[in-house]
């Protein structure tokens, strides 16, 4: 069953942001892991939290997904967006 992490993020510090966009796309590969959004244009329709980006990534399972986020694949990119933003990880499971 697939699964998704959500990010809702408030970047703080853009250049640096930058150097994490980049670094991402290889850390998602082993893991099977696909954008489904990437930044781009959104809206609350219901409630808000301060946000400058959305971000959606889809994985073949829970599994996958928790794989990813704690791989050592990942970890250098994690405290690079920790740095230079602020937000909100949710991992949910697909129907």
């Amino acid at each position: 069953m697939a699964a998704y992490v959500i990010g809702l993020v408030q970047i703080l510090n853009p250049e640096d942001y930058k150097e994490y966009t980049k670094l991402v796309p290889g850390s998602l590969a082993p893991y099977g892991g696909r954008f489904i959004a990437r930044g781009g244009q959104h809206e609350f329709l219901e409630g808000a939290i301060p946000t400058t980006r959305v971000v959606i990534i889809e994985f073949d399972s829970y599994a996958k997904a928790q794989e990813w986020y704690n791989s050592d694949t990942y970890r250098g990119a994690k405290l690079i967006r920790q740095a230079a933003s602020t937000g909100t990880l949710v991992l949910v499971e697909g129907v």
